[in-house]
């Protein structure tokens, strides 16, 4: 980037710009591929279960790095590590789009996931640490409205390719956009690393790749195959026997990769608990929805995008009012309101029948996006108000890990409502007339919407518990004046104003 362009934009605009343009990326192909997967099952000859793969390893292979990599951020760099991530997501676009099998689309979804597991956290710790925590919630802000842009167009975009040109460049337009984010980030970005970085944790990448992965394969076979299976059974408890043992050895760290102790401070882990419920009952329902829009009321790929792109729509034109509201109302009004709003709204998808008005399911929508506008603002300002700036990287590899694994275990737990019910009420129906075996696919989904509902209920149980003044506390301290060591000047990292 030229000096002089450069020298006109604070530093700090410039990270938020970098972090924006590889986050639209991650977004936008994840919401494309949820309006693909009925058109790619056709294709492949693929179930529910076998396309559930496409979204959850993907979702997957963005937990295992994660907790990686906040400590390869720390270590090697801040910016080796964005660059690093962004091409590796670019190739593992390409490779999908030449996938030849579901199968194979699945494998190729896993390395894309590598980019976009690095991806995040390592751009939230740039961004928390050259914004001050008092103008957290601005930053929220600043990036809300062009991060919202890729769900916004990820809908629409993916239902005019698959309808009118192929599904395979749902992957293939990744490329372009990740080689400008690309050069982009190589120009803006100046590199950081963290002094006291500490040793590569094995323990912590190992057992937390193992817990994961066996608790979602028992999750998603269950229904198939019995929850009695060996397999099942084998995958289920090794899972959680890794994350018993991922607690131990982590306990023992002295700078563990996966910081559990972070999770000790009050704020930060109930605001883990609340994003936990609400991103697993958002990514459940964007898996559900365009299922339920295609196979049960016969819409197109393209009619379903217009139908759930008024969700981020809706949130594009409120985030900045509620980054505003975030102090005036306070964190705990905040997030009663996001974590009811988000209840609310799955209860109401309940009561969505055949014949349903398609205006009545978009006003649905657009309340949940309302609702996604608070959370994007107050659940993330508040998880980081208490965090140290040192800390940055590996809380957010924490956050992180479990807002992806979150989205995993959404997806996986909707997706076993909707299989075991189907196969539970489809028999009684066989026989009788197609509307019967519809009706019965309707309460199968509206059972697993009601499973979105109560996933929601923890995240509002959880905002009672958040009290304002140990927010407010961290927020009313002045900000730092002098930058930790091996930061560039302290005056491209200072608030505005000061």
């Amino acid at each position: 980037m030229p000096r002089r362009l450069a020298g006109r934009i604070e530093y700090r605009y410039l990270v938020a710009g970098a972090f924006v343009f590889g986050l639209f990326m991650e977004i936008l192909d994840t919401t494309i591929v949820n309006v693909a997967l009925p058109t790619m099952g056709r294709e492949f000859h693929a179930g529910t279960n076998a396309l559930e793969w496409v979204v959850t390893g993907y979702l997957l292979s963005l937990a295992v790095w994660i907790p990686a990599s906040g400590w390869i951020g720390d270590r090697f760099g801040t910016k080796r590590t964005f660059l690093f991530a962004t091409a590796t997501f670019v190739v593992g676009s390409a490779l999908c789009g030449r996938a030849w099998s579901v199968e194979s689309l699945a494998i190729f979804r896993v390395i894309q996931g590598i980019g976009g597991g690095m991806m995040t956290p390592v751009g939230t710790a740039m961004m928390y640490r050259v914004f001050s925590a008092q103008e957290r919630a601005r930053a929220s802000a600043i990036i809300g409205v062009p991060t919202q842009l890729a769900p916004m167009l990820g809908p629409l975009l993916g239902g005019f390719l698959v309808t009118d040109i192929n599904w395979r460049w749902i992957f293939y337009v990744n490329v372009p956009v990740g080689i400008l984010s690309f050069a982009f980030s190589f120009l803006a970005l100046r590199e950081h690393t963290e002094p006291a970085a500490g040793r590569f944790d094995p323990f912590g990448f190992v057992f937390s790749a193992l817990g994961l992965a066996g608790v979602l394969y028992a999750l998603s076979q269950g229904p198939e195959i019995g929850w009695g299976a060996p397999v099942v059974l084998l995958t289920g408890l090794g899972g959680l026997l890794s994350f018993a043992l991922l607690v131990k050895f982590e306990r023992r760290m002295a700078i563990p990769m996966l910081d559990l102790g972070l999770l000790r401070n009050r704020v930060f882990g109930i605001a883990n608990l609340i994003a936990f419920s609400l991103f697993a009952a958002q990514t459940g329902i964007l898996f559900l929805l365009p299922l339920f829009l295609q196979n049960l009321l016969g819409l197109s790929a393209l009619d379903a995008g217009l139908i759930t792109f008024v969700q981020p729509l809706a949130t594009i034109l409120m985030v900045q009012v509620t980054s505003r509201l975030y102090l005036r109302l306070g964190p705990r009004l905040n997030l009663v309101i996001c974590t009811f709003g988000i209840v609310l709204t799955s209860v109401l998808l309940m009561l969505v029948g055949l014949h349903t008005s398609l205006w009545w399911i978009r006003a649905i929508m657009m309340l949940r996006g309302v609702s996604g506008a608070f959370m994007m603002v107050s659940v993330q300002t508040t998880a980081f108000a208490t965090i140290a700036r040192d800390r940055m990287g590996r809380a957010s590899s924490l956050f992180n890990t479990q807002r992806q694994a979150a989205a995993s275990f959404g997806v996986a737990i909707l997706a076993t409502l909707l299989i075991s019910r189907t196969k539970a009420l489809l028999p009684s129906a066989v026989g009788s007339s197609l509307a019967a075996a519809q009706r019965a696919s309707l309460l199968a989904f509206h059972e697993a919407f009601a499973g979105a509902a109560i996933l929601g209920l923890l995240g509002v149980y959880c905002a009672f518990k958040i009290h304002n003044r140990d927010v407010f506390g961290a927020h009313s301290s002045p900000p730092p004046t002098e930058p930790p060591a091996a930061l560039p000047p302290a005056r491209a990292y200072a608030p505005a104003g000061n």
